[in-house]
């Protein structure tokens, strides 16, 4: 008797257990928009940009500050429908007088995906306008122009916004 109550408390207790919830490291979350720069002279040659520094508006930290790179990833908002960037060159030095910005509005649709119970929920976006709006009002813009080579951004593994300078 005491061999089936242990044999019973034994099976109720290994019942209880459960996997643990850690979302692994490797799975597929919310892409970050990936943009190319390229000569606005030889359109089918990368260029690398010199102290890029790309901030959102009203911010003070950058999203992204790198040199010599001719391929960022910048992050969309998730709560929202717009993502407006300040894109400035020479943005990576001390020296502000020679910097140029130029603000770029991002606009698109938002698709919420169900991942797992561990990871929750991802976002992939649709780009939906075909020129993305280069807001800078000034004549010195340092961006000529912008083509959406991929609208739907759902990985990170393909070019989805070409900027020509």
């Amino acid at each position: 008797m005491k061999q089936i109550l242990l044999l019973l408390l034994i099976t109720f207790t290994l019942s209880g257990c459960e996997k643990d919830d850690i979302c692994d490291p490797a799975t597929v979350t919310t892409p970050s928009l990936v943009i190319q720069f390229y000569d606005a002279d030889s359109p089918n040659n990368l260029q690398t940009v010199t102290n890029l520094k790309v901030i959102a508006p009203g911010f003070t930290n950058a999203v992204s500050g790198t040199s010599g790179v001719s391929k960022i990833t910048i992050p969309l908002k998730t709560s929202g429908d717009t993502t407006s960037f300040e894109f400035i060159e020479n943005g990576g030095d001390a020296d502000t007088t020679d910097d140029n910005t130029d603000v770029l509005q991002f606009t698109y649709n938002r698709k919420n995906i169900y991942v797992s119970r561990a990871c929750g929920y991802k976002v992939n976006f649709d780009l939906t306008n075909t020129n993305t709006n280069i807001l800078t009002a000034d004549a010195d813009n340092w961006i000529q122009s912008i083509v959406i080579a991929q609208p739907n951004i759902e990985t990170e593994n393909e070019t989805h916004i070409k900027i020509y300078f």
